[in-house]
C-alpha cells in the first residue's frame, strides 16, 4: 500500500509546489513591490513558504525557518517520511491530527494561496501559470 501511495502523494504535493513556484516566477517586480495592495503578493509567498516549513517540521519546539532559499533546495524525499502512512500523531498542539492529515493540510494550503497567487497575477497583468497535473521533481530513486 505505501508503495502505491508514496509516489502518488508526492506528484500531487510537488504539483501545488510547483505552482507556487511558477506563481512566483511569473511576478512582475511592479506587482511584487505593491504596497497598495492587500494582501501583498511578497506576504502571501513569505506565509505559504514558512508554514509550508514549519508543518513539515517534526513540533514546533526548537522551530526556526532557515535562511532564504530556492525551491531548488527542496528534497522531496524529507516531505514523505514513513510516519505519514503509520498513522502517527504529529507534534503540534492538536493530538486529534495525523502526520498523514497534516500532510494533506499542507498540500491544500499551499494549492490555496498559488490559486490566490494567480488570481493576483490575472487582475494585475491578465496572465497566469497554467496548472500543473503533476510534479516535475522525481521523488528520491524513483
Amino acid at each position: 500500500m505505501i508503495a502505491t501511495w508514496k509516489p502518488i502523494l508526492w506528484q500531487q504535493f510537488g504539483a501545488a509546489i510547483d505552482m507556487l513556484e511558477n506563481a512566483l516566477l511569473a511576478c512582475p517586480e511592479e506587482l511584487w513591490n505593491d504596497r497598495s495592495r492587500r494582501p501583498e503578493y511578497w506576504y502571501v509567498v513569505f506565509h505559504t513558504l514558512f508554514f509550508l516549513d514549519f508543518y513539515l517540521s517534526d513540533s514546533p519546539e526548537g522551530f526556526t525557518p532557515p535562511a532564504p532559499f530556492t525551491l531548488d533546495e527542496l528534497d522531496p524525499a524529507g516531505l514523505l517520511p514513513e510516519r505519514v502512512y503509520t498513522g502517527q500523531r504529529c507534534g503540534f498542539e492538536r493530538p486529534d491530527v495525523t502526520v498523514s492529515e497534516l500532510l494533506l493540510y499542507s498540500m491544500r494550503h499551499v494549492q490555496h494561496h498559488a490559486a490566490q497567487l494567480n488570481l493576483m497575477l490575472r487582475q494585475t497583468i491578465d496572465s497566469a501559470p497554467t496548472w500543473v497535473s503533476k510534479t516535475k521533481i522525481k521523488l528520491g530513486g524513483d
